[in-house]
């Protein structure tokens, strides 16, 4: 592993659409408490949902919403910087040197391509039908991301390892080529997160069609708790809080003494689910709420998102600029120009 910046964190979020509680106990909230204690370096990766967007006008309001998202949950653009992936060309140059000296194999092995391979092959398809050549090549554009900024954390859940594990396996080809000039990064994994249940108990996921959006208003997210699957006990039966999706959420979320509370309300039989369900609602409401505002009057006003994300860019493309510099030097392109057509000093 090269020197790099130990104490500087990369990670990013696809403008996938509103996100839900899983997203935000599972990635969101673990990332910007990183941010205390490294130089936070994240970003909306709308490079990548190229591979599946075909809306422009789509991709630019999903674009939107992920950064309004990280501002009205918490992020300080003052302290930590945000950019769009798209205004960082310095990104997409890396991503295409790191891409000649990548093993082709390593990208046959990336969970994205198999997946696709696998259940291309369920359905008597040909391997390769419908993956295009960005989801093909999509590991090495993620190993982009991290590897311009040396970055010594990515924090990221346990199901998404082999990200950083690909980057380090990229990082390591190009150096093994061209000497020790990329920084080899280490996953940052939270043991400590649960894998949040959605309304049916099972992951919450959206291809589950089980998830619950942090930003849903107060009827919505009453209408959804009351969906939360729940066994048939009746009120007076002491019941199991470890089993109790209900429960799983409430504990997350409610102060300490509302927890043991609600606890020894389950055990004593004192407790009904439908009244379970209605204290999570009320405290999904009290603790979402502030931020639900946050995001909508953010998203009312996109010239101020503009604004953070074009100030994150800069930042972002000083902060490349040296590593790019060295890559390039390393392999043999020559300087990068400046405007006007003047080299830039090495």
């Amino acid at each position: 592993m090269t020197a790099g910046q130990a104490t500087r964190a990369v990670t990013g979020i696809k403008p996938t659409g509103a996100p839900h509680l899983g997203n935000w106990v599972g990635m969101i909230v673990p990332a910007l408490e990183l941010a205390r204690s490294h130089q936070a370096v994240y970003f909306i990766a709308d490079g990548h949902a190229l591979t599946a967007v075909r809306d422009p006008s789509e991709l630019a309001r999903r674009t939107r919403e992920a950064a309004a998202t990280w501002l009205a949950l918490g992020l300080d653009p003052e302290r930590e910087l945000l950019y769009r992936q798209s205004d960082v060309p310095e990104v997409f140059e890396l991503a295409w040197v790191l891409a000649c000296s990548t093993p082709k194999g390593l990208l046959n092995r990336a969970h994205a391509y198999k997946a696709a391979v696998d259940a291309n092959l369920a359905a008597g398809r040909a391997a390769d039908d419908g993956v295009n050549a960005g989801l093909y090549g999509y590991p090495v554009l993620m190993a982009a991301d991290i590897l311009l900024f040396e970055a010594g954390a990515v924090p990221v859940g346990q199901d998404q390892r082999q990200h950083v594990e690909v980057a380090r396996d990229v990082a390591a080809a190009f150096n093994a080529a061209y000497g020790p000039v990329l920084t080899l990064p280490e996953p940052v994994i939270r043991p400590d997160v649960a894998t949040l249940p959605g309304l049916d108990g099972r992951k919450m996921s959206k291809s589950y069609g089980n998830t619950i959006p942090v930003f849903a208003p107060p009827a919505e997210l009453r209408r959804l708790v009351m969906r939360i699957v729940t066994d048939s006990r009746g009120r007076a039966e002491p019941k199991d809080p470890g089993a109790c999706t209900v429960f799983a959420l409430y504990r997350l979320l409610a102060d300490p003494a509302e927890v043991a509370a609600m606890r020894a309300a389950y055990l004593d039989g004192a407790v009904g689910y439908a009244e379970a369900k209605r204290a999570l609602a009320d405290v999904l409401d009290r603790t979402l709420g502030p931020a639900r505002a946050a995001y909508q009057g953010l998203l009312a006003d996109p010239a101020r998102i503009e604004t953070v994300l074009g100030a994150g860019a800069a930042r972002a493309r000083a902060l490349a600029a040296p590593l790019l510099d060295r890559v390039r030097a390393a392999v043999g392109l020559g300087p990068r120009f400046l405007r006007g057509g003047a080299a830039r000093p090495p």
